[in-house]
């Protein structure tokens, strides 16, 4: 028998006594009142697993978190009956906290898990303002971190790193789709209209902006296209009336770019009144979710982004076992809205967590799980997901695809996002072809 590390040594040996005295006749009793079994044999009950979850649920980027609600619930159903790990089973918490969008608040709710709530793993998720500032926290506080919907770029150099790091950071690790997919995604969607070639960029001065202009740019123009910059310009910016007058001048038909909703939205909607229509406009980081595009009106209709899962991805969760196409039918049943393409990666921060988890002979020992996430190999929603192949020792590069939001006829919803392309994972079928906007 293993006694449980719970109890103290002086109870334990009392009840060995004890039951030596009374013989095997009371031993399943005393066994039930001190101890747990598990179904083949005796397990010790090791402590209380925390995981902590940091995401926007309020603040610019809240539409990152609209399906955070029910990835949880998933995540929760999955862990009730705990974790065993090397003949131990482990409760486990998830404790999830909002970091509103904000990297000062960010930072304050992910040192307040890790010195008030002791999480054993973090887990984070959308935009540099949110995930860089917790994994900056966990770095610096030796917790182990796994993160996504951040361009790898953004992440890894935003936080420091230099080109020529192969690992830059012990505890946090990050999977998500790069700069690479992005011009992947262009270069095989953009000729599916004919255009002049001319690029019109909104590239802003953040953490997302500058990784784009230092690299996306240049391979355009390797590509033949014409890049028009204005130049970066402040999150939160109310009036784009310069920079929609350069596009206008310049013959910009193909427009792109990677702003917070927000300036998205006050942007395109000064571009209608003053006339600026390009053949092909491109948004990234907002443009992802129904809420938002719909928030647009009319002028929502056409939109070409791109995503970085749907529910046509052919691949499962390993903790849940949902499928994609199960994932998004479940949210639309029981949160009652249309789906939305954050479900996939959120649930994968659990399927590499589990396997983080799992993959260490003792769960608390932080050092040891960090270490362990470096070698994953996990099946997620977004796909299978190995560490170690680069682009470098903290990094997964995911794919992300072309589409475009298109109106529905006699559905239930206005809008569907279909894929027009998918050169990073030809295992996704493709729906449809790019049309041109407003046609």
């Amino acid at each position: 028998m293993i006694n449980s590390p719970e109890i103290p040594l002086s109870f334990s040996a009392s009840r060995r006594s004890l039951l030596r005295a009374l013989g095997a006749g009371v031993t399943g009793l005393g066994l039930a009142a001190c101890g747990k079994l598990a179904d083949d044999g005796a397990q010790a009950t090791g402590s209380t697993l925390k995981i902590g979850f940091v995401s926007p649920r309020t603040g610019p980027a809240a539409s990152f978190g609209e399906p955070d609600g029910y990835v949880l619930s998933l995540a929760r159903k999955a862990f009730a009956g705990g974790l065993t790990i090397g003949g131990t089973r482990y409760d486990l918490q998830i404790i999830d906290r909002d970091g509103q969008s904000n990297p000062q608040r960010g930072a304050q709710v992910a040192n307040d898990l890790i010195n008030s709530d002791g999480v054993d793993l973090m887990l984070a998720t959308s935009t540099p303002e949110t995930v860089n500032p917790v994994s900056d926290a966990c770095e610096a506080a030796g917790v182990p971190c796994i993160s996504t919907v951040v361009p790898w770029e953004a992440w890894y150099f935003g936080r420091g790193a230099k080109p020529e790091d192969k690992q830059a950071f012990k505890y946090t690790y990050h999977f998500c789709f790069g700069v690479e997919q992005f011009h992947q995604a262009y270069t095989h969607l953009w000729p599916q209209v004919p255009t002049n070639k001319k690029v019109g960029v909104m590239w802003p001065n953040d953490s997302d902006g500058n990784a784009i202009r230092a690299a996306l740019g240049p391979l355009l123009a390797k590509d033949g296209y014409t890049i028009v910059d204005p130049g970066a310009y402040t999150d939160g910016t109310n009036d784009f009336s310069a920079q929609i007058a350069k596009f206008k001048a310049e013959g910009v038909e193909i427009f792109n770019t990677f702003p917070i909703p927000p300036d998205f939205a006050t942007f395109w909607r000064q571009a209608a009144q003053q006339g600026f229509r390009p053949r092909i406009a491109q948004i990234a980081k907002t443009g992802l979710f129904p809420s938002q595009v719909e928030a647009l009106g009319d002028i929502g209709a056409g939109l070409a982004s791109a995503a970085y899962w749907t529910p046509t991805y052919p691949y499962t969760s390993a903790l849940t076992k949902v499928s994609s196409k199960e994932l998004a039918d479940g949210y639309q049943n029981e949160a009652g809205k249309q789906w939305s393409q954050q479900l996939g990666p959120s649930l994968a921060l659990f399927d590499v967590a589990a396997a983080a988890l799992r993959a260490v002979a003792n769960p608390k020992d932080r050092a040891a799980v960090a270490k362990a996430i470096g070698t994953l190999d996990v099946q997620t929603p977004v796909g299978r997901l190995r560490w170690g192949k680069g682009p470098n020792g903290n990094v997964v590069a995911t794919p992300i695809l072309g589409g475009q939001w298109v109106r529905t006829t006699g559905g239930k919803y206005p809008l569907d996002f279909v894929l027009c392309e998918n050169s990073s994972d030809p295992n996704v079928p493709v729906a449809a072809q790019l049309k041109a906007y407003g046609a």
